[in-house]
């Protein structure tokens, strides 16, 4: 069975998934996030409620088949990383899209970035399978949509005045916002958690959106 038919299986039986569930279930935002989790058990650290609700879904409902998944905090500027059966393996800060918004321009997966505009720069919303593989040059990515040249990787040094890597440095998670649309993390979180989870098996990313209500994006919620 492919990821798409377990996940509208998922959904179908959403509420009833839900309905069974403790409330002692859901995560709750800022326990101890190197606390041991046992295999399929809820998170215990996450960046806010709809974080939360998002990783809770994605463990009670199987939506990410038999496969890791990142759940992208953009408010928070952080991801979080699961692996196949809900354990949070790892979590970062991240810099994000400069522009808020939550949808792709028409045809940006095929501009020149110094072609993009400053209003286009945004890092959508949404569930996306995600696939690791060969990007520019040597260097491999993972993928989160192809099709508008989304994806996650190490941070790049970038320009003296965009200060990239002070950026993901800094405590606070407002002067994150500076890439083009694409997500960074630091290159030793990318090596560590993102590379050796992802880069033999397709994974599930979910993106929280930041102009639009949660369940509008993610309709089954």
């Amino acid at each position: 069975m492919d990821l798409r038919t377990r996940a509208r299986l998922a959904r179908v039986g959403l509420a009833l998934a839900l309905i069974g569930l403790p409330s002692t279930g859901f995560a709750q935002p800022g326990t101890d996030p190197l606390a041991p989790l046992d295999d399929a058990s809820p998170a215990t650290e996450l960046s806010s409620a709809e974080a939360a609700q998002i990783a809770n879904w994605v463990i009670a409902t199987h939506d990410n088949g038999e496969n890791p998944f990142i759940v992208i905090d953009k408010s928070a500027a952080r991801v979080f990383v699961f692996n196949a059966s809900g354990r949070m393996v790892g979590s970062a800060p991240a810099l994000l899209g400069i522009t808020r918004g939550d949808d792709s321009a028409p045809g940006i997966g095929d501009r020149e970035l110094r072609k993009i505009p400053v209003e286009d720069r945004t890092t959508p919303a949404g569930r996306f399978v995600a696939k690791y593989g060969p990007a520019a040059g040597k260097s491999k990515v993972l993928w989160v949509d192809y099709a508008s040249a989304l994806s996650l990787h190490a941070v790049v040094p970038g320009t003296k005045q965009e200060r990239r890597l002070q950026r993901l440095n800094s405590p606070a998670s407002g002067d994150n916002r500076i890439t083009y649309g694409c997500i960074n993390v630091p290159t030793k979180f990318y090596a560590s958690v993102i590379r050796p989870l992802f880069s033999k098996t397709t994974g599930v990313v979910y993106i929280l959106p930041e102009t639009k209500p949660l369940k509008d994006v993610f309709t089954s919620l």
